[in-house]
């Protein structure tokens, strides 16, 4: 027998003949111990994907699309560059298709990243921190010539902001409909979510002011310097604006051609950036207060959120984008303050009782 308050569940309704079928279709979370009174936040949790981040919806757009053209043959390898969540989504979506990946990544990424990718099957070439972003992108492009591979273009492919305006503007149109919605907030990696799912806002709900972010220390829109593209719209060079920020998976050392639609057309009314310590300091609030896991990614775009939410009049509702999970960065400096052994408190805790105690060194 249950109670009236006892969670059940019925089910989805239907059966997944694979993993990628389980993409998308993320929730929009309130959260409710961290806005001030009278405005209410919500958060469109990505790490409900199957590998746990937004860009799985880039990786099976890229490759289905691709397929359809006939651009990706069978078996072919596909190669990418990648700060990771790219990497990690076309890994499980190359493994449930059967075609092998080749990712390039910074060696300045976080370790659980190349782990994850080769955990699914894929093959990462690290590339010298040094060269950022350029030199990962251009090492994918010297491996794709060489040897006649499939190459993702994460950064220039209409597949990115399509797959955006076709499923998350969509989940976010059918999942506020009849409700305010007065500020979407999002930050930057390739440029695919803020342009697709302008592209719906603007349309269906002008109403909605959309807030752009990137890192205080490498604001690249924000220095108004345009970037050097090649003929395929690729980056010519290292964009003079970037420094080296704690923020993975936003804002590569280049302005992607993506993400260009998005300034051309005028698809954000505001442009805040954000300090890394800052988008760490939030990301830890969200855990331990709502029990809510995201990246440093996740952290400053809530940031932001809680930012214009201070400021907002009573009654508005904000959306904050979450990229992905906090697992993903145990190594980086989301988790340097988190111990690993006990604490001086926790260790007081143990001792308060007669049993079951640790031995001390």
């Amino acid at each position: 027998m249950t109670s009236e308050n006892s969670r059940t569940t019925g089910g989805r309704g239907r059966l997944f003949d694979s993993v990628v079928d389980t993409i998308g279709d993320t929730p929009c979370i309130k959260v409710n111990n961290l806005p001030p009174e009278g405005v209410t936040v919500y958060v469109k949790a990505e790490f409900f994907n199957p590998a746990a981040s937004v860009k799985d919806r880039l990786a099976i757009s890229i490759i289905e699309e691709a397929e359809k053209r006939g651009d990706l043959k069978p078996g072919q390898t596909v190669v990418e560059a990648t700060s990771g969540n790219t990497g990690i989504g076309l890994a499980m979506v190359c493994a449930a298709k059967g075609y092998p990946l080749v990712v390039t990544m910074a060696d300045s990424f976080s370790n659980e990243r190349r782990k994850l990718m080769r955990f699914m099957g894929a093959k990462v070439i690290l590339t010298p921190r040094a060269e950022k972003g350029f030199g990962m992108y251009n090492k994918a492009v010297e491996l794709c010539e060489a040897n006649g591979w499939f190459l993702a273009r994460q950064f220039e492919t209409v597949d990115n902001a399509l797959v955006h305006e076709n499923t998350t503007g969509r989940e976010i149109l059918a999942d506020f409909a009849g409700q305010r919605l007065d500020y979407f907030v999002t930050g930057y990696g390739t440029g695919g979510t803020l342009s697709g799912v302008a592209r719906v806002l603007r349309k269906e709900r002008p109403e909605t002011k959309i807030i752009l972010s990137e890192p205080a220390n490498a604001a690249l829109v924000t220095s108004g310097v345009a970037q050097d593209r090649g003929p395929n719209n690729e980056p010519a060079v290292s964009h003079s604006a970037f420094e080296p920020h704690p923020i993975q998976g936003w804002t590569p050392d280049f302005i992607p051609f993506v993400l260009q639609e998005a300034l051309d057309s005028n698809y954000y009314d505001d442009l805040i950036p954000v300090p890394g310590p800052v988008g760490i300091e939030w990301a830890n609030k969200l855990a331990s207060q709502e029990g809510i896991m995201t990246g440093v990614s996740g952290g400053s775009t809530f940031a932001i959120a809680m930012k214009i939410a201070e400021k907002v009049e009573p009654g508005s509702v904000i959306l904050a984008m979450l990229p992905d999970t906090g697992e993903r960065y145990l190594s980086s400096p989301l988790f340097e303050n988190i111990e690993q052994e006990m604490t001086e408190e926790e260790i007081a805790l143990s001792l308060s009782t007669p049993g079951y105690h640790m031995p001390t060194e």
